[in-house]
């Protein structure tokens, strides 16, 4: 048996190759155990000395099983001991896969470590039981015999009953560092000995495809005693969960400002090596602290006489009734004993927090890279409403695109703010928006500036990423944005997002990431000079590109729903702030709108979740966004390459969603059949818009089914699978820190469930059944009702005529009198518009899908709008009520709005 050689380009990450190789080697191992095999061939055992080849050049960058027990399967090979050597795999696989040696350290039979003259491994030395295991990574170019007096010095200083545990994976060179940080997920702390050396001698072509950004980083040039404290800078923008530690013999009065705060501690080579054993510890126990959800758990064991509200407190009411037990024996005591209105005793008050919930709140800050972050217990439709109210006054104008979510209209209805709509580009095919272009945006500021309206411009309000995966290149957003309107505040609704903080490429494209490099940026003299060499390029009369450093301030909010991406109870939300001005302007604002909108009886055991949430993502953020990435691209790739499946659907790719014209990378797809994957590394850092690939959207109009009778009648009711949303002709899935691969399993095994039956019945159609059939499909895939813009608002509710910008607020309200308004059917808005008849809406009408609104308070109703909604063939439609019609303004109320500002005008002059 002859194994068949792996390709990395065909793999999506080294996680997926690395199991896959090790797999295979099982399968070649177990071959050669048979009877009818002891004659090995010398293709066959050449096959399985590549694997163990490359295994070893991948195993060099972890602690389990690590390049040593990639070595003593080569000797097991070199020797013919097939039978122990597969013993050993089998052994491996099943901790691989199941990843218990993670939490059992102890399970492992390390045989590679004979060489240690006799001391027992850091594996071996712990009790048995369950415990947090982690890697360090060591930096240092020692030689073997210094790294076997290392391990064994570090594993002297284990202790039995601490529930942390950790093994070392030792790195020779700058790159092998970088390297083991990007494959590895399992390390949680970084320590860097010396002055290491640059160059690799591992790289493999087997890796390249894999490398990314490291494999472009060229710092050769520099001295091996700059290398620690850059690459100490690199990790803290790379993953900034970790702890680094520096061991260096430059005197402290020579180390730079700029060298120390990239390091958690700095030792010196004199210093004992317990010293560094008990930071290691302490640094992981520091952000293991969960103050709010310990300080709950410890309050529910109290013995407490409960004499205040909340009857449900400690289970009294639940488990003493005859009636509702089953409640309290399906969510358990805890929940009971959780339970509580106290805000002492270790507990804490969300409206005005002192103790653990301010720990809490701190701890998430560092977590997600803010200035200072928020807990929100009613979702982040409230955190929206929270960020408007606190930053903008009636009368400022809020740049907003028109299809993000409902709350931020209703937001501006409350603040009085006018929202000038920015309109996305259609995907039209897929009854879809994308997102804003950055000309759409600056065209309308530029168009501000003309009518002198510039200054009343405060609010940028992006959707980052949309319900569809479109995530916007939020640096150039902001650079270019802040270059005409240096003092505006953007507000990044990143809902969909939450998860994007904790792994390099996502992170890039987040408001506090940005935030913080824009803000480093502009302080820096390097910068301060090529603005001043931009500015004497330019042309009379030519507009600077780039921010004015004297003027520009960094003023950045990101509202997320943590429960969407990360793990919290529903309706967990945060609000991230990254504020120049916060504590000068905003602050007391800011708590005002909080207390507003946050209720005095705040569900604890939502706080408590997104407490335990951050320690998670701390810990796990890294390794479980990608691998919620990778279960997403097995998605993508197995409905691309299965013929049955690809008949019926199609996973829509990045062409599908992204104009050419906003793809400089060139980048079409993720996954095709000639490359397998293409690298998204370049067109996450350079394309104006990417596709988030955790959003898969699945074009089911091939089928003849329509998106929302394939998501209710097919997936949910006959398979009970959930779905996110649907189109016209589409079902969007996606992957989560939560989904498994199990899942993925099931819904690809579900698909083609779905496309046997279909191949199985329309083949039975008789002609006019086909015929049917064949119009639905050309309806759903080809007739699609084109997407409207917005049209404008009426002259009634315009703040300037003829300048963008509308007063929502007034036209919502003023549709409270019912005197004001009328109905019209849909089916007469067309006939009534061609008469020279202006349609105003009275209120938010929205579709689901698409799931935005079509129509807001005060806009004038366009023929295009209502030709959408008659072509339209979905069932829900909030602020439409198809038994009366449309909600318009009256033309006698509308009249005399407009009557209005003239009236004004006239007796300002009688006056004067």
């Amino acid at each position: 048996m002859t194994a068949t050689k792996l390709s990395s380009t065909h793999h999506f990450n080294v996680i997926q190759l690395r199991i896959d190789l090790w797999n295979q080697l099982r399968t070649q191992l177990q071959f050669y155990q048979k009877e009818e095999n002891k004659d090995i061939d010398s293709e066959s055992n050449k096959s399985v000395s590549e694997i163990l080849d490359d295994l070893a050049v991948i195993e060099q960058y972890y602690s389990f099983p690590g390049k040593k027990r990639v070595v003593k399967l080569q000797e097991f090979l070199k020797n013919e001991e097939f039978y122990t050597a597969s013993a050993r795999v089998n052994e491996i696989v099943r901790q691989l896969v199941s990843e218990s040696y993670r939490s059992n350290p102890r399970l492992i039979k390390d045989d590679s470590e004979d060489e240690n003259s006799g001391n027992e491994s850091s594996y071996q030395k712990r009790k048995s039981g369950n415990k947090n295991h982690f890697e360090v990574l060591f930096l240092d170019n020692l030689s073997r015999q210094e790294e076997t007096a290392m391990r064994s010095k570090m594993a002297e200083l284990s202790e039995d009953d601490e529930h942390l545990s950790y093994d070392v994976v030792v790195q020779r060179s700058f790159q092998d560092a970088l390297i083991a940080l990007l494959l590895n997920y399992n390390i949680q702390a970084v320590v860097i000995r010396y002055a290491p050396p640059y160059a690799s001698n591992n790289i493999e072509s087997l890796l390249k495809p894999f490398l990314g950004y490291i494999h472009d980083l060229d710092f050769s040039t520099f001295s091996e005693e700059d290398l620690g404290p850059i690459l100490g800078k690199i990790i803290k923008q790379f993953r900034p969960e970790l702890d680094i530690y520096y061991v260096t013999d430059t005197a402290l009065l020579q180390l730079k400002d700029s060298t120390v705060k990239n390091f958690r501690r700095i030792f010196y080579r004199k210093d004992d090596i317990q010293e560094l054993h008990l930071a290691i510890l302490r640094g992981i126990r520091e952000r293991y602290k969960t103050p709010f959800f310990t300080a709950l758990k410890e309050y529910s064991q109290k013995p407490v006489g409960v004499f205040h509200a909340m009857p449900i407190s400690r289970g009294n009411s639940v488990f003493k009734s005859r009636w509702i037990r089953d409640f309290g024996q399906f969510y358990g005591r805890n929940l009971c004993l959780a339970e509580t209105s106290s805000t002492t005793g270790g507990l804490d008050s969300l409206l005005q927090p002192t103790g653990s919930l301010k720990e809490a709140q701190m701890m998430a800050s560092k977590a997600y890279g803010s200035k200072c972050t928020f807990f929100v217990t009613n979702g982040t439709s409230t955190s929206n409403k929270i960020v408007q109210q606190a930053l903008v006054e009636p009368g400022d104008l809020v740049l907003i695109d028109r299809d993000c979510h409902k709350s931020h209209h209703y937001g501006l209805v409350l603040a009085g703010a006018l929202p000038v709509y920015l309109d996305s580009y259609p995907i039209e095919k897929y009854s879809m928006y994308g997102a804003v272009p950055l000309e759409e945006i600056k065209h309308t500021l530029l168009e501000l500036k003309k009518a002198g309206r510039l200054d009343k411009v405060k609010m940028l309000l992006l959707t980052n990423c949309t319900f569809d995966g479109l995530v916007y290149n939020v640096e150039r957003v902001m650079e270019e944005v802040l270059a005409i309107k240096p003092d505006i505040i953007f507000l990044w609704d990143e809902a969909w997002f939450a998860f994007a903080g904790f792994t390099y490429t996502y992170k890039q494209r987040t408001g506090m990431f940005v935030a913080n490099k824009l803000y480093q940026k502009y302080q820096s003299k390097g910068y301060r000079e090529k603005y001043n060499n931009h500015i004497e390029s330019l042309s009379d009369g030519e507009l600077p590109s780039i921010p004015d450093p004297d003027k520009v301030k960094i003023r950045v909010y990101s509202t997320q729903s943590t429960h969407k991406t990360l793990s919290s109870f529903r309706q967990g939300s945060m609000i991230h702030i990254w504020d120049e001005e916060y504590r000068r302007l905003v602050s007391d604002s800011f708590q005002e709108a909080y207390m507003t909108h946050t209720s005095t009886s705040p569900n604890y055991q939502i706080l408590a979740s997104m407490d335990a949430g951050r320690r998670q993502v701390q810990f796990e953020g890294y390794e479980m966004v990608e691998k919620s990435i990778e279960l997403a691209m097995s998605i993508r790739a197995k409905i691309h390459d299965h013929p049955l499946l690809h008949k019926y659907f199609r996973v829509l790719t990045v062409r599908d969603f992204i104009p050419d014209q906003y793809r400089k990378s060139g980048l079409d797809e993720y996954y095709t059949d000639d490359h397998g994957w293409n690298r998204m590394e370049d067109a996450w850092e350079h394309d104006e818009f990417v596709l988030d690939p955790t959003k898969i959207t699945l074009a089911v109009g091939l089928s003849g089914i329509d998106g929302d009778t394939f998501k209710n009648e097919y997936l949910m009711d006959q398979y009970n699978i959930q779905i996110n949303k649907t189109s016209r002709n589409s079902i969007l899935f996606m992957t989560s820190i939560g989904t498994t691969r199990g899942s993925v399993a099931y819904l690809v095994n579900t698909l083609l469930q779905i496309a046997e039956k279909l191949d199985e019945e329309y083949p039975a159609l008789n002609k006019k059944e086909t015929e049917i059939l064949q119009k639905r499909i050309k309806s759903l895939m080809e007739d699609v009702p084109p997407l409207p813009d917005f049209s404008w608002f009426h002259s009634s509710f315009q703040a300037v005529p003829g300048v963008p910008g509308g007063d929502i607020r007034q036209a919502y309200f003023l549709s409270y009198k019912s005197d004001n308004c009328e109905y019209i059917p849909l089916k007469e808005c067309l006939n009534v518009i061609e008469g020279g008849r202006e349609l105003v809406s009275t209120t938010f009408v929205i579709p689901y899908p698409p799931g935005f609104p079509v129509l807001v308070p005060g806009q004038v109703i366009s023929k295009e709008i209502i030709k959408f909604l008659l072509a339209l063939d979905v069932k829900e439609i909030h602020g439409y009520r198809p038994e009366l019609g449309l909600k318009v303004f009256t033309e006698k109320i509308l009249n005399y709005q407009e009557e209005i500002p003239a009236r004004a005008e006239r007796m300002s002059g009688e006056k004067a």
